[in-house]
């Protein structure tokens, strides 16, 4: 799972020049379904990093964090100016997001063993372990992206009239925080529900807001950690830049393309990755 493995892919992945342009390839497409959908594509952002740009897989979470968080950060700032970020949920959930995010860099990332187990002649290392979570993760996101496709929206109505659940909303926080901090995913699918629910924050707000936690929580994770790690600047910043550049691509068509048409293509698109990664580690990662 390290930059030298050779790893089982489709031929016509094995030369390095092709994996590294599918790679930045599919930086444009992250970035369309971030600018057309305002999110999903950045969850196939390590597994892209992984196996066709070869950095390793806890490198990779980290580099993610960066990706993630710039992406955001162009979404999140288009919602501001459109009124669509609900500052006092974000602050709570932002914080604790935050909090978790820097313990689970800090603290738990360097916990994790190097040697997990085996699962028949499968040694399931630190990298194995990180990317069978990732799948999981991809798996998680597609579903919910695909179910709440059909109507562009999730299938969750607000109460009005009901109190802000703050505390509910705080420890939702820190849990997509974790996570955010170990795979170096935003979390998105998980933290639109808890702002609907708990909240009581309207959809297109929601995803405002959901926008905004993800930029703080991402970029904060990422530099309060990176003196631990030796970054290859050049590859992160192309692939962020063209990430971004595919946002705004994605952003002029958005109001010409049915969002919830595309949801359920990014939807299942993520889906066959997370498969192809569950199977890569389980049968071709030894």
């Amino acid at each position: 799972m390290t930059s030298e493995t050779n790893l089982t892919f489709p031929h016509f992945f094995e030369r390095q020049e092709s994996m590294e342009i599918a790679g930045y390839i599919i930086a444009v497409l992250i970035g369309l379904s971030l600018g057309l959908i305002g999110g999903g594509g950045s969850i196939i952002t390590v597994p892209v990093l992984v196996y066709l740009l070869k950095v390793d897989p806890v490198l990779a979470t980290m580099y993610s964090l960066f990706v993630v968080g710039c992406c955001s950060l162009v979404g999140s700032v288009r919602a501001y100016r459109k009124n669509l970020v609900d500052i006092p949920v974000v602050f709570v959930f932002g914080s604790a997001s935050m909090l978790s995010v820097f313990i689970a860099r800090h603290h738990l990332v360097p916990l994790l063993p190097n040697y997990f187990f085996n699962i028949g002649p499968l040694a399931v290392t630190k990298p194995v372990f990180l990317m069978l979570m990732f799948s999981l993760l991809m798996l998680l996101t597609s579903i919910s992206m695909i179910r709440n496709a059909r109507n562009n929206q999730l299938t969750i109505v607000p109460a009005g009239d009901q109190p802000r659940k703050m505390l509910p909303l705080f420890l939702q926080g820190a849990g997509v925080g974790i996570i955010t901090g170990i795979l170096g995913a935003g979390g998105g699918f998980l933290i639109i529900p808890a702002l609907v629910l708990f909240g009581k924050v309207p959809m297109k707000t929601a995803v405002g807001s959901s926008l905004t936690i993800m930029t703080f929580s991402s970029l904060f994770g990422f530099f309060s950690t990176m003196a631990q790690y030796q970054i290859h600047w050049p590859l992160l910043m192309s692939f962020t830049a063209i990430a971004i550049g595919g946002i705004f691509v994605g952003m002029s068509l958005s109001d010409k393309i049915s969002a919830g048409s595309l949801r359920k293509v990014f939807g299942w698109f993520v889906l066959s990755i997370g498969i192809l990664v569950l199977v890569h580690e389980l049968f071709f990662s030894a």
